[in-house]
């Protein structure tokens, strides 16, 4: 379809950029979300700017939207991940829902990773399947204080891969016509990965734990032409999904008996 407008968080950097661009190289229109060079900057590890993006993305686009994509990730081990990769993903879905019930065909879509199957916090994972942010953060610190700072950005990433799924059959989101999905990237090149890739001994650390059998590492774009039609007119009942695209990651590690 035609004209659709999108509202892309993370759009100054990495995958959201790539999706940004690929929209608007198709004539739709994207409302970019980043903490710099975007249509609003934001900071979504900051409760009290994700309070008022609703308002500000309505003031861009008084229609409405027609797709949320919660792209906006960091990945380092302090408590802004769990800020931004959670609490931040949250409040756009969530905050933004009312904006895309105008729309002929809205839809939404969060960016979770292939770190969501590997081990997490049950401590973190807890508080943020209750949405407990100041206990999150509690959590968090404690983990970066004992040296396990590491587990928190897979926590982040199960937990809305978990968030996407309760809610995607919620009368809110399935009830009102609105697919709900999340992608999980494996090893893509972007800002976040670079300093993973820049020897042969860290690439090679990164493959034993996320191979890529299919075509080596990913660029942005290819995340970008799944999060496109995930949020396109042509999806009208993939929902709830958690779409690895990870270079054949998934299959390697967990095998072909995920249904046992």
């Amino acid at each position: 379809m035609a004209g659709r407008t999108h509202l892309v968080t993370g759009s100054a950097s990495g995958i959201g950029r790539a999706t940004r661009e690929l929209l608007e190289s198709r004539g739709d229109r994207v409302v970019g979300v980043d903490v710099r060079d975007a249509d609003i900057v934001c900071d979504l590890a900051d409760p009290g700017q994700r309070a008022g993006l609703r308002e500000r993305v309505a003031a861009l686009a008084p229609a409405g939207i027609d797709a949320v994509h919660a792209v906006a990730g960091v990945a380092v081990p302090q408590t802004i991940t769990v800020r931004v990769n959670f609490f931040g993903a949250v409040a756009t879905l969530r905050e933004l829902r009312e904006l895309l019930t105008g729309s002929a065909a809205p839809r939404a879509v969060a960016v979770s990773s292939l770190a969501a199957l590997t081990p997490v916090s049950p401590e973190l994972l807890a508080a943020l399947r209750a949405e407990d942010e100041a206990r999150a953060i509690e959590v968090s610190d404690a983990l970066v204080e004992g040296g396990e700072g590491g587990l928190i950005y897979s926590t982040t990433k199960r937990a809305i891969a978990e968030w996407v799924r309760e809610r995607s059959v919620t009368p809110e989101w399935a009830g009102a016509g609105i697919p709900l999905n999340a992608v999980g990237p494996g090893v893509i090149r972007t800002p976040m990965t670079a300093e993973l890739m820049a020897s042969p001994e860290s690439r090679e650390a990164l493959f034993r734990g996320a191979p890529v059998p299919l075509n080596g590492p990913a660029e942005p774009i290819n995340v970008a032409y799944l999060l496109a039609w995930l949020t396109s007119e042509e999806n009208r009942h993939t929902t709830g999904q958690v779409i690895f695209s990870d270079s054949g990651a998934d299959a390697t590690l967990r095998g072909p008996r995920i249904f046992d």
